[in-house]
């Protein structure tokens, strides 16, 4: 054996050390010399490491007479090291000096648990070939990640410095491309034109540029991209340094400068996580959710978490995601800290709510086009976007009713379609909340059986659920049990059998009546517990780089994502997005079509022909009523009704602002156009009796039309307020019916609210008390109806009474917008709000 070499063992047919046993893992273990010594570490696999009987943990310092095995410490495949001939130390390169061969034995047994790699076959070598030479060092072209996945490692392959422990990785353990450090600056993004092409829908056509200095040094430069350039997990907003020490990000990929070369490593989706010891408390501390919360999922595996009401199964989601981080622990993504990379890792964490994240009034395909434009950087060719929403129709089984509204597809189905959304940025790591929920028992098994696929192609699935149906799919199960506390973590066979129970009802019913039992110590003191978690905890850990680029931020704390740099962008299709979900709801649109109508032919009616001292004052209050109903009715229900979306897109950058204002320029051209014509069929042709028979500024017609278009527009505004303060859509209609009320008490038509106290401080945060002063003051309502109620100086007929009462109106519309997006910060996931 070379003390210059590093020898790979495992299933992979590539490695130098092949083996042929089911038992043993894709890539299983690495000897290499350290000190003068051979040492043996265990790559995480998935049944153990044997060196003399005791299981390797940790690198291990091996010698002649060592005997090892792989995958069971009795009839695994062994490894015996014997000194080479002429005595000891390292043999001459190319003559090993450890012969490993498959014990002779009966088939080994099916492993337990299964080994994630399942669809992975290995091409046997003799187990006495000697190892491979060294293959040459790849060209710098760019090569495909399959390609560099399937390469041999070459002796000396660059790692990373900022990741202990690359091998146990799937991101870190093989490179995509070695190329040789540039001497002048190199482009990279996904335009054939760059000197670094990165094949990610997700990366911008000319992303970012690694800058040569003069003296020696690089630096990272971000070219405004639309998900943003990363180093150590920290946006890049200005050219900073890259040392060794440091890692690059650019959508799914790593570059680092190692061993004097520029190395890329891609991420493939076989990631594994690591959870260790979540705690999160609520009330100062006076109640725990999450309580010391550890366990490892390995690559392509599917794990459901299932447990008692109350159990903190919710919690560990947001912890997990990153969106509610614990309040201590860690959450390892590969190897590296979740909380403190999460602005680079959250476009690798797909999110699948309970609550459906898709307009359902529109059909599936147009759905998933617009949330590829809002995900996909703005320099994304249509055709592009069109092929991967084609793509992902067809991994779904969805081809055939890619053309269905949403609301016309059954439960299942529409669960795929939100799975589908999600998969369109390929995300490593996908999480469900509830997919099962309100499902019969054959659509429960089919979206089950749809996460076992997702899984076995290569991504790591985590699934809440109280349903116990389908669980045998699972590759791990974890059971929660009420404070938050691991009750078991292993095989869903063995679930049942360790709690001693025959029936899932009767050990949830366990977990409510025996409060006192501690399920937590039970399984901790059981062997599952050291078989699941403590011999498979042993992660690598992405320590902090200390480059120039990385901005401190607090232990334990998620770097704030960065802002959307396509603002612009997002609105046009938010707007295209809502105008044309708006357009496919029939019902929405009959109600606003024919609200403008049947109000304006009342005030019609109640004009008596003109305005007149009787007729006045009940016209324009209908028009005020009008008005309010017509912008509060469309606006009450748009924001709770969308709550789900607006958090899950959101978390994946969506711009607050953005989003708002697509529902201001929606509804409010709809509003605007729905209080003209209401004024319109009630006035045109009505002799207004107006003194002078002009306004104070314009036409008496064309300012009463503006103040009734800016109350609409107003109570639009206090719409969208309300829809954003209630937490379900059921109690917007009784808050409609009460604003309606609360404008038509304090406009002025029926109350003298001036020099009222209280009454009178309370009008002025009321819309229709402004419209209705304003349109007092166009037909100098003092004159024409004389009454106490109308001798008020708001409704004067002079330019300064009318554009004071219009320029209230004004200000009310922008403190509504002020209330309106504070209020939408508290429904964002946390991490959103640093």
């Amino acid at each position: 054996m070379d003390p210059g070499r590093v020898y790979r063992v495992g299933r992979d047919p590539t490695s130098d050390i092949v083996l042929v046993d089911a038992r043993a893992s894709w890539h299983h273990a690495v000897l290499r010399a350290a000190g003068g010594q051979w040492t043996l570490a265990d790559e995480d696999s998935t049944n153990g490491t044997y060196a003399d009987g005791v299981r390797v943990r940790l690198p291990r310092v091996v010698g002649p007479g060592t005997v090892v095995r792989f995958g069971h410490p009795e009839d695994g495949p062994r490894a015996v090291l014997s000194s080479p001939p002429g005595g000891p130390g390292a043999a001459a390169p190319g003559r090993p000096a450890a012969a490993a061969r498959r014990a002779p034995a009966a088939p080994p047994p099916e492993p337990v648990p299964p080994p994630p790699e399942r669809s992975e076959a290995a091409t046997v070598r003799p187990a006495a070939e000697p190892p491979a030479p060294a293959p040459p060092p790849p060209p710098a072209e760019p090569a495909p990640a399959h390609a560099a996945r399937d390469a041999g490692p070459a002796a000396g392959t660059p790692r990373p410095a900022g990741v202990s422990r690359p091998g146990a990785t799937g991101t870190f353990r093989r490179p995509t491309a070695i190329r040789p450090l540039p001497e002048h600056t190199v482009r990279i993004g996904r335009a054939p034109d760059n000197d670094v092409v990165v094949a990610d829908l997700v990366v911008s056509r000319h992303h970012a540029e690694l800058l040569a200095r003069p003296d020696g040094t690089y630096w990272i430069h971000d070219l405004g991209s639309h998900n943003g350039t990363f180093l150590n997990g920290r946006p890049v907003v200005e050219p900073v340094r890259v040392t060794a020490a440091d890692i690059v990000g650019i959508g799914r990929s790593a570059f680092c400068l190692a061993g004097g070369q520029l190395v890329e490593f891609t991420d493939t989706g076989e990631i594994s996580l690591d959870v260790q010891e979540l705690a999160v408390t609520v009330d100062h501390g006076r109640k725990t959710l999450l309580d010391e919360v550890s366990f490892p999922v390995g690559e392509k595996t599917l794990l459901a978490v299932v447990g008692p009401s109350g159990a903190g199964k919710s919690t560990l989601l947001g912890a997990l995601t990153g969106q509610r981080p614990a309040d201590r622990g860690t959450v390892l993504y590969d190897g590296r800290d979740l909380y403190r990379d999460y602005a680079e890792l959250r476009q690798r964490i797909g999110l699948v709510p309970q609550d459906d994240i898709l307009h359902l009034q529109l059909t599936v395909r147009r759905a998933l086009a617009y949330a590829a434009e809002l995900r996909f950087p703005g320099d994304t060719a249509p055709a592009e976007r069109h092929a991967r929403v084609e793509e992902v129709i067809g991994e779904l089984g969805l081809t055939e009713r890619a053309d269905q509204p949403i609301h016309s597809l059954s439960g299942g189905q529409r669960k795929r379609v939100s799975v589908a959304l999600e998969l369109l940025t390929k995300p490593s790591l996908l999480f469900l909340d509830e997919p099962t929920s309100g499902l019969d028992p054959g659509m429960d098994r089919s979206v089950m059986h749809m996460l076992r696929g997702l899984a076995d192609d290569g991504r790591t699935v985590v699934v809440v659920t109280h349903s116990v149906l389908s669980l045998d799919v699972c590759d791990r199960l974890l059971v929660l049990a009420p404070g938050g506390r691991v009750a078991y973590y292993g095989p869903p066979g063995d679930t049942l059998s360790f709690f001693g129970f025959d029936q899932w009802p009767e050990a949830f019913e366990a977990f409510e009546t025996e409060r006192e039992r501690d399920w937590a110590g039970q399984y901790r003191g059981s062997r599952f517990h050291r078989r699941y978690i403590e011999d498979a905890t042993v992660r690598p850990y992405a320590p902090v780089p200390g480059g120039a680029g990385a901005s401190e931020a607090p232990s334990g704390a998620p770097a704030p994502p960065p802002k959307a740099q396509s603002w612009g962008g997002q609105l046009r299709t938010l707007v295209r997005r809502y105008t044309a979900a708006l357009a496919a709801d029939r019902t929405f649109l009959a109600i606003m079509v024919a609200l403008p109508f049947v109000m304006g032919a009342m005030a019609r009616a109640l004009s008596e022909g003109s305005l007149n001292p009787e007729s006045t004052l009940n016209v324009l209050l209908i028009l005020c009523v009008g008005g309010v109903l017509t912008g509060a009715a469309n606006a009450v229900r748009e924001l709770v009704k969308e709550r789900s979306i607006y958090r899950r897109e959101r978390a994946v950058g969506l711009s607050r602002s953005a989003y708002l204002a697509s529902k201001v320029v929606v509804l409010g051209t709809v509003t605007v156009v729905q209080a003209v014509v209401l004024t319109l069929v009630a006035l045109v042709g009505v002799p207004l009796n107006v003194p002078d028979g002009k306004g104070v500024l314009m036409p008496a017609l064309v300012e009463i039309t503006l103040a009734v278009a800016l109350l609409a527009f107003t109570a639009m505004m206090l719409g969208l307020l309300v829809s954003a303060l209630v937490r379900k859509e059921e109690v917007t209609m009784p808050l409609l019916v009460l604003l309606a009320i609360v404008q038509v008490v304090f406009c002025g038509a029926l109350l003298n609210v001036r020099g009222t106290p209280v009454l009178e401080q309370l009008a002025w945060l009321v819309p229709s008390r402004w419209a209705f002063a304003a349109m007092g003051a166009t037909i100098d309502i003092g004159t024409v109806a004389p009454s106490e109620k109308t001798a008020d100086p708001l409704m004067d007929h002079t330019v300064t009474a009318w554009l004071f009462d219009m320029g209230m109106l004004v200000v009310l519309c922008l403190a509504l917008g002020i209330a309106v997006s504070r209020l939408l910060r508290r429904h964002e996931p946390v991490v959103m709000r640093r």
